[in-house]
This record gives C-alpha cells, structure tokens and sequence, in this order.
C-alpha cells in the first residue's frame, strides 16, 4: 500500500498545513477547496497497533500501511480515534495492561509530535486543533471486555482520554453479546446496562459496531445520550452481521445517532464476501501466510497490515474480485436515504482491514469529497459527512454527561 507523491503542493487553509498530491488522481478545485476547508474526522483506525513498536514513528512518511502524519496532511484529515484494541479471547488484568499500554502509546505520539498532533477529547477541542493547525488525536476502546467488567476501569480510560467504547468485539464479552458469536445474555446483562449509563455519565460515546442486534436495541432503549457505530456499513448492500439493517440506521438516527461507513472489502462488497464464504480454504491460506511473514508472535500491526497485502496479492491473481472506492461511496448513499444527512460520516478501519482499490491509505481522502459532489450533494452535506455530523454527536454526548453529573 506504498504511496508515491511524484510532485506535491503545500499551503495554508484555516492554519492547517496542506499537502496535496499532484499525481494522476488530481481533484477538481471545487473539490479541493471544501475537503480542505472542512474537518474531516475518522472514527476508527487500529493504526495504534503500529505504535507500540518504539520504531514505528508516526511523523514519517511510511510506504506500508494507511497512517502516518504526511498521509493525514496529504488526505487532509483533521481528527482521527486511535482504536484500542485486544483481541477479545484475552480478558481479564492482562487485556486492561495492554489497553493501558496502548492509551500510552498515543499520548506518547502526541507527545512526540506536538507541532502536528494534540490530544483532544471534546468537540470544541477538536475545533481548536483545526484553528491550530494540528491534528486531533482520540481514542476509542474497541470491545467492552477490556474493562474486565469493572467501571472503575471504564472511568480510568475515560480519564486519560478514551471517548468511546465498543460494547462488544468480535466475541461475547461478560455483559453483552458480539454479532459474531452465538449469543448467550440475550443483548445487554444489567451489568452491561450499568455499563451504557455510566458510559453517558462520563461523556464516553456508546459505540454499536460488533454488537450483535438484539444488544444494539438494548443499548439505544437504555441510553440517554445518542449512540456511535463507530465503523459499520449497510447490510443491505452487504449482508455481513456487522453491518446494520435499513431499521436499526432508522433507529439510530431516530435518536440522533450516526453510523461511520467502514471501508472494509468484505463489509463493502456482497461479491467479495460471496467469494470469501464460497472457499473458506482462502481465509485459512491468507491467514497462515501472514503468520509465515510476521512471525508467530509478532506485533498485531504487522498481522493487520500484512492480511490486506496478501488479500490483494490474491485478488491480482483472480482469486477474489477487485473492490473500488466507490462502494464506500455507494455506502454512504444509502445510509443518507435511510438514515439521514445529519447521521451519516466516516470510520475507515484504516490499518485494520483490508481497503478497496483507490482508498489505500489517508492521502486517498480527497476522493469521497470529488465523488460525493459529482453525485450532487451540496457542500454543506458534504461537510457533514466529512467530520461535522460526529461533531454534533460529540457535543451532545457531551451536554448529556453534563446534565446527568449536574443531577447528583
């Protein structure tokens, strides 16, 4: 996934620095202005796992991967969530060190890099970065198992900056049941309804990705702040238990919510999925050749990076179909005449999935802006789905935290 800037730009707009690649790919200069005078926000990258390798700087300009601070300036991305991660078959005191470990690793970035990054937990915050000319730096917690069924853990999270938490992960965890795993608490237990309102207390958005349907309804009937799918598609064009139904983007947006497209192929793409489910035997050769590559105990970074390296390897040979960009694009049509203009934005999963064709990495970002206009969309909507829509979740959220703490 090696980007190569042949020739660049650079300029000021609202103080942020801006590189814009001058390759093939040249966007027209209605398009460039909005996407570079918007915020663009991402909510979700698991490029965090990049980081805990003391290598790994994120001020370079890398040719693997999706991440880095030139690709960000080039995409023009204002704030991006750093997904913390643990695989959800570890639990316990271990997934919670390696959590912490991981909040670390980010502030350590931010720390590094301040003429470029800032750690931002609020929608004004965020803002400020923008007039600033840096980056917002968040964090969200990806699976509910790494409280380690402890709110005192969720607090300290929230302390040091997480502002949101996926219920679920891939698997079940102690109070709430995964959309990929056989259920077994019926949605939310109580404790993880306890979880949800202390998540509202705390201004910690409540994110509904992973989440089996029946813990989602739980969720959106238990908390009194609007909820975040943090990175989901639309099962209607893509029939995987990860992406959401037409009825629960409905209901999402009933409540003020907003789903964050994912730009993963086999969330995108029925025919990628098709071919996936249709020889199982592919997933099980592309997973141990990751393994051969990284090693067994390597970095989960090298794991996530290396499996959308050998995905295309094998879509060149023709063993899977080609996925474009333009899904992502398809994806956000139909969530916006479901849901809404207002509860439509963006959560790549870059760094943590395999990407479309044309969307490799963050410099790409331009490119749903060009397409959002040629489909008509005004600048206004396009700013939306950019980064403004999450910024009003954010903020409500936020005065939903202050309206329960000024109860007590």
């Amino acid at each position: 996934m090696s980007v190569v800037i042949m020739r660049a730009a650079f300029f000021t707009l609202g103080g942020l620095l801006v590189v814009t690649s001058l390759t093939g790919d040249n966007l027209s200069e209605k398009a460039r202005k909005l996407h570079f005078s918007s915020i663009v926000v991402d909510t979700h990258d698991d490029t965090t796992q990049l980081l805990l390798d003391s290598k790994f700087d994120l001020g370079q300009h890398h040719t693997s991967g999706s991440i880095d601070i030139p690709r960000m300036r080039e995409g023009g991305l204002g704030a991006i969530f750093f997904s913390i991660w643990i695989p959800s078959k570890v639990t316990g005191p271990n997934a919670v060190q390696k959590a912490l470990e991981q909040i670390d690793a980010v502030r350590e970035q931010v720390r590094t890099h301040p003429r470029d990054l800032v750690l931002a937990t609020t929608a004004e915050q965020v803002r400020h970065a923008r007039k600033d000319g840096k980056i917002a730096a968040l964090m969200g917690v990806e699976g509910g198992h790494m409280i380690n069924s402890d709110l005192g853990v969720l607090r300290k999270y929230a302390g040091l900056g997480a502002r949101y938490m996926t219920l679920t992960h891939s698997g079940n965890d102690e109070w709430a049941d995964s959309s990929t795993d056989k259920a077994v608490h019926d949605g939310l237990t109580d404790f993880g309804k306890d979880v949800v309102l202390e998540m509202n207390r705390l201004g910690v958005m409540v994110d509904i990705s992973h989440v089996s349907d029946k813990t989602f309804y739980d969720a959106l009937s238990v908390s009194k702040a609007p909820l975040l799918a943090s990175h989901s598609s639309c099962r209607a064009l893509c029939d995987a238990p990860r992406n959401m139904t037409d009825q629960m983007m409905k209901d999402l947006a009933a409540k003020g919510g907003v789903v964050q497209i994912n730009y993963h192929v086999g969330f995108l793409s029925q025919e990628f999925r098709n071919a996936e489910k249709a020889d199982p035997k592919i997933n099980d050769a592309i997973a141990q050749e990751v393994t051969k590559r990284c090693g067994g105990d390597s970095n989960e970074g090298c794991l996530l990076i290396e499996g959308d390296r050998i995905t295309r390897e094998y879509v060149i040979k023709g063993v899977l179909p080609r996925v474009d960009y333009t899904k992502i694009i398809e994806h956000i049509d139909h969530a916006v005449r479901v849901a809404g203009i207002d509860h439509v934005g963006l959560g790549s999963d870059f760094d943590g999935a395999n990407m479309p064709y044309g969307m490799e990495d963050a410099s790409m970002l331009p490119k749903i802006t060009e397409a959002l206009l040629s489909k008509g969309y005004s600048d206004g909507d396009v700013k939306k789905i950019l980064g403004e829509n999450t910024l009003r979740l954010m903020t409500d959220v936020e005065r939903v935290s202050k309206e329960l703490n000024a109860r007590k």
